[in-house]
């Protein structure tokens, strides 16, 4: 068997492993679930409904409920007997959520900070309650997120799927236009970096637990530009590019994120779709453009509450 090639990179003054992994079989269907108890009431039953979906590929957040946790037990019986089957673990690095055991209740009065309010912590995203954008390069916050890794990674998951890692273009805003090479004054060095060196440094610490872990990044596909990136990353997931809920995009947003992916393309890695359409023309219409484009699809709620439905290509 050839062996396993490791490249180690600079970053912050830490060494950073990009696992030369043997090339990822790319999945048929995925599926992203990130309220499992909608599923079924224990985790043994959705367990087993997992299974049977006959999906490649699951996104699930580590909690199966709000107070229990998905067993290794739990995952076996979500895998079977498929060697291809990957379980990967849906972490926030980009907000804070207030229904995270991290979250204290003493950082917030009636919305507004306290003097308990942690220095990462920043406004409420106005487009999801309870979501709080932060400081994604403070050391307190990786701390939190990094721990977060580790339990995954020691619970059984094969990796982690990274959501918010686009987070960086809201620091970019200046009025109504966007700075991409924005500096962050704390960092000395721009928003972007900041989020890759993020990106890298979570792929280290799921690595350290199991060399071939899936790192996969949720968006941000102007990151995949930078080389060091690229090649940190498994594959990238890519929400709302043919649609928006029950429209389409325009189609220039939707060929400037198709020119972004072109070189995880040249790399053979997998790119997941993640579209919520729910009229059956807006589906058909999604279905052709994904079979034409190459990409994984999976049509879903955005509550992500369902299975949804991954047509094979």
């Amino acid at each position: 068997m050839r062996k396993i090639l490791l490249l180690i990179f600079g970053i912050s003054g830490c060494q950073v492993i990009a696992a030369g992994m043997m090339p990822l079989e790319s999945p048929s269907s995925f599926a992203y679930v990130l309220q499992a108890d909608e599923l079924g009431q224990t985790p043994a039953v959705v367990a087993d409904k997992l299974n049977k979906s006959q999906r490649d590929w699951f996104v699930l957040d580590p909690h199966f409920s709000e107070e229990v946790l998905w067993q290794s037990s739990d995952l076996k019986i979500i895998r079977g007997n498929s060697p291809k089957r990957k379980i990967i673990a849906y972490i926030s690095i980009g907000e804070a959520e207030d229904y995270r055991t991290y979250w204290k209740k003493s950082w917030l009065d009636n919305g507004k900070p306290t003097s308990a309010t942690p220095p990462w912590l920043l406004n409420e995203n106005p487009e999801w309650k309870g979501n709080f954008v932060v400081k994604y390069w403070d050391k307190e916050w990786q701390k939190i997120i990094l721990n977060a890794v580790e339990q995954a990674m020691a619970a059984g998951f094969d990796g982690v799927y990274l959501d918010i890692v686009d987070g960086f273009e809201t620091f970019e805003k200046v009025g109504t236009d966007y700075d991409e090479n924005r500096i962050n004054p704390e960092t000395k060095q721009s928003y972007r970096r900041d989020m890759i060196d993020w990106v890298k440094r979570i792929a280290v610490q799921a690595r350290a637990k199991k060399s071939d872990a899936l790192v996969i990044p949720q968006n941000g596909s102007a990151l995949l530009e930078s080389d060091d990136f690229l090649s940190h990353i498994s594959a990238i997931g890519i929400e709302d590019l043919y649609t928006v809920g029950d429209k389409k995009q325009p189609s220039g947003d939707t060929r400037d994120v198709l020119d972004n992916l072109q070189r995880i393309k040249e790399s053979k890695k997998p790119i997941l779709l993640i579209e919520y359409a729910q009229k059956g023309e807006l589906q058909t219409y999604v279905k052709k453009r994904a079979l034409d484009d190459g990409l994984i699809l999976l049509l879903t709620d955005r509550d992500l509450k369902t299975l949804g439905s991954s047509p094979s290509k």
